[in-house]
C-alpha cells in the first residue's frame, strides 16, 4: 500500500471519528427538562439542599450518598409526595438529623424537590440501549 493511500485513510477515520465525536457528545442535549420548572423557591430549595450537605446521604438520580434514599422521585412515588417528605425534613429521624428549618426553607425544599421529580426518573427500570450507546427509557418514548 503507497504512502499516499495510507494517508488519505488516516485522514478518513480522523474525520469520521470527529463527526461521530460532536454527534454522541451533543445528542440529546437540546432538550432540558428542567430549565422551565427551575422557579426561585426551587432554587432557594438547591441552595440549602447544598448547604445541608443532603447529597451525602441521598442521591438523585442514582448518584451521592447511600444512608438515605434516593429523592429524585419521592415527591411523585406512590404512597409518598410532598406531605411525607414536609415530615422527615420538619422532624428529622433516627438516622437523619432534625436541621430546625423553618416553614418556609421547609417550602423551598420541597419545591426543589418537585423540580427534580419533574426532571428524571430513578431508577430506570425499562430501558433500550440503542447501537451508538444511548439510551431510551420508557419516558422518552
Amino acid at each position: 500500500m503507497s504512502t499516499s493511500s495510507k494517508r488519505i485513510i488516516f485522514w478518513t477515520l480522523i474525520i469520521l471519528f470527529v463527526i461521530h465525536s460532536v454527534f454522541v457528545f451533543t445528542y440529546g442535549t437540546e432538550k432540558d427538562k428542567g430549565k422551565n420548572f427551575l422557579t426561585g423557591e426551587a432554587k432557594k430549595g438547591k441552595l440549602l439542599f447544598q448547604k445541608h450537605n443532603c447529597i451525602a446521604c441521598h442521591q438523585f438520580y442514582g448518584l451521592g450518598g447511600y444512608m438515605g434514599p434516593d429523592l429524585t422521585n419521592v415527591i411523585s412515588a406512590k404512597g409518598k409526595g410532598a406531605d411525607y417528605a414536609r415530615a422527615f425534613i420538619s422532624g428529622g429521624t433516627q438516622r437523619m438529623p432534625n436541621f430546625h428549618m423553618t416553614e418556609e426553607e421547609v417550602n423551598n425544599l420541597i419545591s426543589f424537590l418537585k423540580y427534580v421529580n419533574k426532571t428524571g426518573i430513578s431508577p430506570i427500570i425499562n430501558f433500550d440501549i440503542n447501537v451508538d450507546g444511548t439510551i431510551n427509557s420508557e419516558n422518552d418514548k
